[in-house]
């Protein structure tokens, strides 16, 4: 079985438009979450999100391409062309052939829905751009990615909800750690912030009026944010070979389902996706360091991942450090978890835990080390990434330091 290494990364989110703006934003501790910007916004009853502001779309597309691409789409592209800019790939011949890219997204196009939508029904056109269907499906943005970087191994979208960045990162581990691609683009992307995205949401009444606190006895519920974490793993030889930077080892994963109920998460659940990670991943307990937690900031949620790691860890619970990043760039769902890798990588190569900030109240259900309101300098040789999502669908990797 191959070494699988990662190369590359790149970000667009509401904290940077690239991963060193993003970094730097979560060691200050930066909050990218805000009043929303869209058409209707004020008959919304949840009107903050973590939007991505100062994006002008036509500096990095033009007019052809933007009949094409989805903002979710977009978001991936940028994302994509800064971490294979850092990895110094170009794909050709046989490398080309067998390389691929397994992205995760939850909505699709949800702007292009919502746009065509209010045109169909507020408007009362009759037409719609020719484009539409291949501008809102999920998989577009796998295919506009393949189709730029010459990609023609296997290429596909996983849509897993909030886990769906993790369940595709972990398929790419699989391909490369197998030997099936000697390289593969990964990561995932969303872009709910539109009237009918936001709305949608707030159906389900676990979204926050003000703030996202994860593990605070005061929390009150999630905030949406949005864009896109990518990354190149790579064959570790392959990657020594050509003299790359290596940035993080992915040395393990799990994929566990609740079987249980549509929307609240279960202990039991979770603790096997960690428990299985670190058995897939060959390590104890007492290697991990980091836990970058799904954290979403909703009274079920954060009781029950802590929950599920003091089960998990015993002992060594309470050595841990564990924080979500949520509450600086929001929940990304099916973006969220790639843009959460960034973090477990800093912790790894750079010695630095980013933050849960917005922690004001101690919660007996939640007491453990949630790095609260400050980053931290640690050394950490294992980080953890965790997603748990509607469905009771839940995957965890297991990333080492190089």
């Amino acid at each position: 079985m191959k070494r699988v290494v990662i190369t590359g990364a790149g970000t667009v989110n509401a904290l940077g438009l690239t991963v060193p703006d993003t970094l730097e934003a979560m060691r200050e501790g930066r909050c990218g979450i805000g009043q929303l910007a869209f058409q209707d916004v004020e008959r919304l009853s949840i009107q903050i999100g973590a939007q991505v502001h100062e994006f002008d779309e036509t500096a990095h597309f033009n007019r052809q391409q933007l009949s094409l691409y989805d903002r979710f789409t977009q978001f991936t592209l940028i994302a994509a062309r800064e971490a294979l800019a850092q990895a110094g790939l170009e794909f050709s011949g046989e490398l080309a052939a067998k390389s691929g890219v397994v992205l995760g997204n939850s909505g699709g196009g949800m702007t292009t829905l919502d746009e065509n939508y209010r045109s169909v029904y507020e408007e009362g056109k009759n037409r719609v751009h020719p484009f539409v269907v291949p501008k809102l499906m999920n998989n577009a943005a796998a295919s506009h990615v393949s189709m730029e970087f010459n990609l023609k191994g296997p290429s596909f979208t996983v849509s897993t909800a909030c886990a769906s960045s993790n369940h595709a990162m972990s398929q790419a581990f699989q391909m490369v750690h197998g030997g099936l691609a000697p390289v593969m683009i990964t990561g995932g992307s969303e872009s709910m912030l539109c009237f009918g995205g936001v709305k949608a949401w707030e159906g389900l009444r676990v979204m926050s009026k003000d703030a996202c606190r994860p593990f605070s006895a005061n929390r009150n519920g999630m905030v949406q944010g949005e864009g896109a974490g990518v990354f190149v793993f790579e064959d570790y030889d392959h990657a020594r070979k050509r003299g790359a930077e290596i940035l993080a080892e992915v040395v393990g994963f799990a994929m566990t389902s609740d079987a249980s109920d549509i929307v609240m998460p279960s202990k039991n659940g979770a603790a096997r996706a960690i428990a299985g990670a670190l058995h897939d991943a060959k390590l104890n307990p007492q290697d991990v360091g980091y836990i970058n937690a799904h954290g979403t900031g909703t009274a079920a949620n954060d009781k029950t991942e802590c929950a599920a790691v003091a089960d998990v860890f015993g002992a060594h619970a309470d050595r841990l450090m564990i924080s979500s990043t949520k509450s600086m760039h929001g929940h990304c769902i099916g973006g969220t978890g790639a843009i959460e890798l960034l973090a477990c990588i800093m912790a790894l190569r750079d010695g630095v835990i980013a933050p849960t900030i917005g922690y004001e109240e101690p919660d007996p259900e939640c007491a453990l080390d949630v790095v609260p309101n400050e980053a931290r300098e640690a050394k950490v040789d294992v980080a953890l990434s965790n997603a748990f999502a509607f469905g009771g669908l839940n995957s965890v990797l297991a990333l080492r330091g190089v």
